[in-house]
């Protein structure tokens, strides 16, 4: 099976500390505080054409104040202002000539001092951009996506606290995902520490019983943008969502399963734990979410026009 959620990574221009630099040139040292301890916080972003021929960032405002709030969490002060990192975003994107693209700003602590106690390190803010496909490749988004319950479970928000998009959070992703692939399924499903269903690897996760959707609450997973924004498309097609906790054996029985995230978008899922779900195919409300994101993200439906950041 071939990996998802990979992509490689290349561009002209990538914004450093306040300058467009070329690809080769934004470089780290080793002793870098935030590759040793993880210390840092980022933010995913998409960029995408509309059917006029402008390109806009989706939500971009909202991901930069999560940006900002990420790094408040985690004490962290970033040297700039959010209109400044917006602008920073935009202008990594129209310099190095991408329609599409993802972004990844990130923040994090230079070299200097060294210890889980350092303070005084230099904070450093990046901006990369790239083009990216489907997170969970182009067969997932049409046919559906296979998951694995993870052996590893998220973290208690008093441990870590999930609000922060932290780097270093993502330890516990990556050897959830890397276990599925493993084992030969597409993306891992992971559990809290009661044993309820938490989210993805990278995404947060809806399911579908008698037209009712739900997802788990965020008090063990990243508020998810696009999972904010896929719960008022529910809501203004008139089908209700609620925001509670389930164990997964309920996943195993609903109608409809599917996962959010930047990167994934909208990703149904046909298979948990080798039980089939539904009949296998993405539901209607799965199609829907799809049809009206996707139109959406390309700027062809007006209520959802203030979600575009145009470049």
């Amino acid at each position: 099976m071939a990996e998802t959620g990979a992509s490689k990574v290349q561009s002209d221009r990538i914004w450093l500390d306040g300058q467009l630099v070329a690809f080769g040139e934004a470089r780290v040292h080793v002793l870098t505080h935030s590759l040793h301890y993880g210390y840092g916080v980022f933010e995913g972003m998409r960029c995408y054409q509309g059917d006029d021929g402008r390109s806009a960032i989706f939500r971009a405002r909202e991901h930069i104040r999560r940006l900002f709030e990420s790094a408040h969490i985690l004490e962290i002060a970033i040297p700039f202002a959010l209109e400044e990192i917006l602008k920073a975003c935009a202008d990594t994107v129209r310099v190095n000539n991408f329609k599409e693209c993802y972004i990844r700003p990130i923040v994090f602590l230079g070299e200097g001092e060294m210890g889980v106690a350092a303070r005084h390190n230099k904070v450093r803010v990046s901006i990369a951009a790239w083009p990216w496909g489907a997170y969970l490749g182009e067969e997932g988004v049409q046919r559906g996506v296979r998951l694995k319950t993870s052996s590893f479970i998220r973290f208690h928000h008093n441990s870590l606290m999930p609000h922060a998009k932290a780097t270093g959070h993502y330890i516990n992703s990556v050897l959830a995902v890397h276990e599925a692939q493993r084992g030969g399924y597409d993306e891992a499903m992971l559990l809290d520490v009661d044993g309820f269903v938490a989210e993805g690897s990278g995404e947060n996760l809806f399911v579908v019983r008698d037209g009712v959707v739900t997802t788990p609450p965020s008090t063990s997973s990243l508020m998810g943008i696009t999972r904010d924004s896929v719960m008022a498309i529910l809501r203004d097609q008139g089908i209700a969502v609620l925001e509670q906790r389930f164990p997964r054996d309920l996943v195993y029985i609903a109608d409809e399963v599917f996962m959010t995230g930047t990167a994934a978008e909208v990703t149904p899922v046909r298979e948990v734990d080798d039980r089939r779900v539904g009949d296998g195919t993405p539901g209607p409300v799965t199609r829907k979410v799809q049809e009206v994101f996707g139109a959406a993200l390309r700027g062809r439906e007006p209520r959802y026009q203030q979600w575009l950041y145009y470049i």
